[in-house]
């Protein structure tokens, strides 16, 4: 079994931060082991602890979603991550994005953090990123998925003001007014694959705050948006403003780029992804181990043991990508080989 989390204070010791992913049983376990894998191939003088954050059955999970493969748990032991068991009190299976948030409050108070989605494959060593973790960000690849402007309906300024407005934030400060009115780019909307700070617990405590106001009590410009998925993406910059933090607040090309790749699904990963990406993917899901682990979840299994992924490869030029991910999706599809 995997060792658990003791919870104990920082030391003078301490590491420079810790790293935090979600796993549970299913897919997410699987990532984890191979995130874990690129960790450690990546940056093997990491010295912070890397938790592996499991949400307990509950009343909010009717089915138990702990990681119980023990094949899968001497994996993220013998590959340096730690089980965090946590229970969430207020999001659960109903919206499980909100593991994320919960599950900060289970991390050591006062110890900066990195959280990083499942579905991310850790390319350079870390140190490479100058994070300031008093300046809290997230990554900034991201397409304008939200909010959708209904014809007639509120537009992203409005939209976007109602929330500042609704936690005492200042809107303007926000914009990036390079970008033209109206435009989504010019409101701080973030990635959540990827966000920091220097307390997990106080950052965690705003993020739940925010999401469950926003969850309970939308503002009227909100009304016609759908939250589902994207409430946790709609709170972080809203935390992440407050804080202080921003869309500027580190070097463009780290995140999501060098250092690492937040690949979403493994037939995005071998449509679009650096060679390099998929080089690590493949090297490091290749000894024995590891593959008899992930052999048994079928994307890994039909996309990198099975060369499918190369078939995705080659049907896409990755300097010629289409510009919307839905379409490089709808293409994968029509060939038969989208799998998640």
């Amino acid at each position: 079994m995997a060792r658990q989390a003791t919870g104990k204070a920082a030391g003078a010791d301490a590491p420079s931060f810790n790293v935090m992913i979600v796993g549970q049983q299913g897919r997410l376990a699987y990532e984890a082991v191979v995130f874990l894998a690129s960790l450690r191939d990546a940056a093997p003088k990491f010295k912070g602890k890397v938790f592996v954050a499991v949400p307990q059955a509950g009343p909010l999970w009717p089915q138990d979603p702990a990681i119980k493969n023990d094949d899968i748990l001497a994996l993220i032991e013998e590959l340096g991550g730690t089980i965090l068991p946590f229970t969430p009190e207020y999001f659960g299976a109903n919206y499980p994005y909100g593991n994320k948030i919960e599950a900060l409050m289970a991390l050591p108070e006062g110890e900066p953090f990195v959280f990083f989605d499942t579905d991310t494959l850790i390319l350079e060593d870390l140190a490479r990123i100058p994070f300031n973790f008093d300046r809290p960000g997230a990554s900034l690849r991201v397409e304008g998925t939200w909010p959708q402007i209904e014809l007639y309906g509120p537009g992203y300024g409005a939209i976007w003001k109602s929330l500042y407005d609704r936690f005492g934030l200042d809107f303007d400060s926000s914009l990036d007014l390079s970008q033209p009115d109206e435009y989504w780019k010019r409101y701080l909307y973030l990635n959540a694959g990827v966000f920091w700070f220097r307390c997990p617990r106080e950052f965690g405590r705003r993020f739940l705050d925010y999401a469950k106001a926003i969850h309970q009590n939308r503002p009227e410009p909100l009304i016609l948006q759908s939250l589902d998925p994207w409430l946790d993406q709609v709170a972080l910059p809203l935390v992440i403003h407050s804080f202080g933090g921003g869309r500027d607040v580190l070097p463009p090309g780290l995140i999501d780029g060098e250092v690492t790749c937040h690949w979403r699904t493994l037939p995005l990963l071998y449509a679009r992804e650096s060679d390099r990406a998929v080089e690590m993917l493949e090297r490091i899901t290749a000894p024995n181990k590891i593959k008899k682990v992930l052999k048994n979840y079928d994307p890994f299994k039909k996309l990198v043991y099975q060369g499918k992924g190369a078939k995705v490869r080659a049907m896409f030029d990755r300097a010629d990508l289409p510009r919307r991910e839905q379409a490089i999706r709808n293409q994968i599809k029509s060939a038969g080989l989208w799998m998640r």
